[in-house]
């Protein structure tokens, strides 16, 4: 099979698969009580099955990006959307909650193979610099885009036939990938690349580092359960506290132990970098934002409106063409004014919407009440994962794009789970439930505000000097 050596084709094929990735994590949003109904769930059961994908997926990045800096981003692409593909097809045929509950896990984790060694392979598609940030401008948007397709269509797919046709798409997309994977070019691994043509080999294969992939996996994955359960049980709950202490504990061990480990999983001064963790900050505010637009209005609609899950879902459809439209321009508009000014505008444009979503109340329409945030904070967030993509992975060396990847997508899904779980918590303070909902997007709001601050508080250039990559570099390997 002939390699892909132009970039668009194979981008293409490596951004629907991005898309899914995300799409899969809102697969069972809207429908999610028909298939409580369907399977006869109690809160405990519907509340660990909706965070089991995002678990598994936050929880292994680090280990994917690991994967993928030590054996190559084709390799753990194959592997990656194997293991999705067949996770999926056994949430299709699930019979019980049981295996439902144990495939969404192992979907999540064929994801966290997959997202990293896919921008891996993006890096050898596009190697000039400039080139490379274009494609992550792009590649910002996907993951709202497929998080907006999930939750759009979930809806119509369970009312129309059921929830399992739902999984056809991941799977579907998987094999798509895996049978055209071979005409993707290989990364060499981390060791093998050399500095020009024809020259040596530089720098070393970095060891897996089980002790730190383990302390990590184990953490957040204890604390993002603790968050995400803090939403039914309260604060004071040892199944809220408990996991919670536990998470960060062994988030702590993690971080010492990374200190005194030759090849640590993520180095200390990666996040040193300004530019990159307020890029990470940026994706994190701006996906509980978009998140928290999706759980509340559906819940809002559902519950308390009496909506069908097939009106919810196009009740979304205005959010969904403002999102492809904005992703679009968001790309090229981050090319031409720079990462931290699309970044800061989209944050800024995204704080608005979800500021009027926050004046919701119970009589409130859906053409004035609902739809003008939902016009506005797609806008923002296209731009503002534009941007922030290009600020969370620039200046990066090749050996590391694994890494930035899977810390990029992490703070993705941190979104989702801790930021969406602290402002449902906030919810739930309130008497009214649509009270507690207005306070919910108003807290949102202010932090994308106050995120747009910190980020517009960042150097505008887009390029960096020989200097300044240089002690990029030093820094994300110290």
């Amino acid at each position: 099979m002939a390699v892909i050596t132009t970039g668009r084709y194979g981008f293409a094929l490596l951004g629907v698969v991005q898309a899914v990735l995300v799409f899969a994590i809102t697969i069972l949003t809207v429908p999610l009580p028909l298939v409580a109904r369907e399977l006869g769930l109690g809160p405990s059961a519907v509340l660990l099955l909706s965070a089991s994908y995002g678990l598994s997926f936050s929880s292994l990045l680090l280990l994917g990006g690991r994967l993928t800096d030590r054996h190559g981003g084709r390799p753990v692409l194959r592997a990656g959307l194997a293991l999705l593909a067949a996770a999926s097809v056994a949430c299709a045929l699930a019979p019980g909650y049981p295996v439902l509950l144990a495939s969404r896990f192992v979907q999540g984790a064929g994801a966290a193979l997959t997202a990293p060694a896919a921008v891996a392979v993006v890096r050898v598609l596009y190697p000039e610099p400039a080139a490379y940030r274009r494609a992550m401008a792009t590649w910002g948007g996907l993951s709202v885009l497929g998080a907006t397709v999930g939750s759009v269509l979930s809806g119509a797919v369970a009312a129309a036939v059921s929830w399992r046709w739902l999984f056809a798409v991941p799977v579907l997309v998987a094999l798509a990938g895996l049978a055209r994977s071979a005409a993707l070019p290989a990364a060499a691994p981390a060791g093998h690349r050399a500095a020009r043509p024809g020259a040596a080999p530089v720098g070393h294969r970095p060891a897996l580092d089980l002790r730190g992939a383990a302390l990590a996996t184990t953490g957040v994955c204890a604390a993002s359960y603790a968050l995400v359960a803090s939403t039914e049980h309260g604060w004071h709950s040892p199944g809220t506290y408990g996991p919670l202490a536990a998470g960060l504990a062994l988030l702590l061990a993690f971080a010492a132990a990374e200190r005194h480990t030759a090849d640590p999983l993520l180095p200390p001064g990666f996040l040193a970098d300004r530019r990159r963790a307020t890029g990470l900050a940026a994706v994190t505010a701006t996906a509980a934002g978009t998140a928290l637009a999706f759980v509340l209005l559906s819940l809002h609609l559902q519950q308390l409106r009496g909506w069908s899950a097939a009106a919810t879902s196009a009740a979304f459809l205005p959010y969904a063409a403002v999102l492809l439209l904005a992703g679009r321009l968001a790309g090229p508009l981050t090319v031409r004014y720079g990462p931290v000014a699309v970044t800061a505008g989209g944050l800024a444009v995204a704080a608005g919407g979800l500021g009027l979503l926050a004046g919701l109340a119970p009589g409130s329409g859906y053409a004035l009440g609902l739809l003008p945030g939902l016009l506005l904070l797609p806008a923002g967030a296209a731009a503002a994962f534009a941007g922030a993509a290009v600020l969370a992975t620039g200046g990066v060396p090749p050996e590391r794009t694994g890494l930035a990847a899977g810390v990029f997508n992490t703070a993705m899904e941190l979104g989702p789970t801790a930021g969406l779980a602290a402002l449902m918590a906030l919810a739930a303070t309130r008497p009214s439930v649509v009270g507690g909902y207005a306070a919910a997007f108003a807290a949102a709001a202010v932090g994308l505000a106050l995120t747009a601050v910190a980020v517009a508080a960042l150097p505008r250039n887009t390029v960096p000097t020989a200097t300044e990559r240089t002690t990029r570099i030093k820094e994300s390997t110290s």
